[in-house]
């Protein structure tokens, strides 16, 4: 029996405004090396809402913890912070970013107290099942030298798509992998 392992990358950082084109380079190399460029500018969006509700309304200690899992069907994103309150959606507007952005951008999304604090996850289907890779190594750390991605991450509806009217409710809490 032939069984691959899920790839996983974990980031931990100190959430400032200056640090989110940083840690969106970093996610959008991962995911790259994994073959999900389509995935990009969804998931680095949703993770730049998230780590910004971290700058915006964590108090004291703003170390957060980045994650993204692939699984070969389904990729998960989740950011972890020290705070013990929830977050809420106060919105359903999209382009007023927050949470309602990050279910525009995900099929599921949710938040999970943990001991320490919270974890706001979102997950995207992979359209078809791709074949992960054995062996994940983590990409060469980018170099002073190497040019930076574009910053830019369209909303949804800037194509003139529709955007939905509700937030979409999360579905369930991820299993762990691996």
């Amino acid at each position: 029996m032939h069984l691959t392992a899920a790839c996983r990358y974990t980031l931990e950082v100190q959430a400032s405004t200056e640090r989110i084109p940083q840690i969106r380079r970093i996610l959008a190399a991962h995911l790259r090396y994994w073959s999900l460029e389509h995935h990009i500018t969804p998931v680095c969006r949703a993770v730049d809402e998230l780590v910004g509700n971290v700058v915006q309304h964590v108090e004291g200690d703003k170390t957060c913890v980045v994650e993204l899992r692939w699984t070969g069907r389904h990729l998960i994103a989740s950011v972890a912070d020290k705070d013990p309150r929830m977050p809420r959606v106060t919105s359903s507007c999209p382009s007023k970013g927050g949470l309602a952005t990050v279910a525009v951008l995900s099929d599921s999304w949710g938040t999970c107290a943990t001991p320490t604090g919270k974890v706001v996850w979102f997950s995207r289907r992979v359209k078809e099942v791709q074949r992960v890779l054995r062996a994940a190594q983590a990409p060469m750390p980018p170099t002073r030298e190497s040019k930076p991605l574009p910053t830019d991450c369209p909303l949804p509806g800037a194509d003139g798509s529709p955007v939905p009217e509700t937030v979409r409710e999360p579905d369930r809490v991820p299993a762990a992998v691996g």
